[in-house]
């Protein structure tokens, strides 16, 4: 890198900092959004609690439902998290007959992930617990508040990651989704 190019990204970093330190903090933003996502995961939390799972156990069961055939290494893409982790979470839904693993079909090796009709049947019910809140909420909101909503989602997303994301949950047209539609 040139000098002149760090002397700029330096007054740069400079002055994001002093603009930062001259705004003060969101909390109510930060602190509403936390209570939201609380009472967002919260009846999901207790059906999940009631089978001995947890929130990894449903992140995990979520995306494997939604995308059958689902690799461990695009797994562990979308949800961040390590090889370990996601290996003592896989083997509890495995041995306990919600997602099976094949063989991949051109290399051996490789684990394609499926949910079971059981794993299904559970996938479905979270989503659908968490659905109505949606529903309740949207409602409430009255006309437009679905698109707005799935605006401010996916713009709190970083920006290098939100095309790859809004094709993942199948929002490739995200600006022209129905306000009552369900994805």
């Amino acid at each position: 890198m040139t000098s002149a190019l760090q002397a700029r990204l330096d007054v740069r970093a400079a002055a994001n900092a002093n603009a930062a330190e001259d705004s003060p903090p969101m909390f109510d933003l930060i602190e509403l959004f936390f209570f939201a996502y609380r009472d967002f995961v919260g009846d999901a939390d207790r059906l999940l609690e009631s089978i001995g799972f947890g929130r990894a156990h449903h992140r995990v069961l979520h995306f494997v439902n939604r995308q059958p055939g689902l690799t461990i290494a695009e797994l562990l893409d979308i949800l961040r998290i390590t090889k370990q982790s996601l290996a003592r979470v896989l083997k509890d839904l495995v041995d306990q007959g919600f997602v099976e693993a094949r063989p991949g079909v051109s290399d051996r090796r490789q684990r394609l992930l499926y949910p079971t009709a059981e794993g299904r049947r559970l996938a479905l019910d979270l989503a659908r617990m968490q659905s109505e809140r949606f529903k309740r909420v949207l409602s409430e909101l009255g006309e437009g508040a679905r698109s707005r909503a799935i605006a401010f989602l996916l713009a709190m997303i970083d920006a290098p990651e939100r095309d790859k994301v809004a094709g993942l949950v199948g929002a490739g047209s995200i600006a022209g989704s129905r306000e009552g539609g369900s994805r």
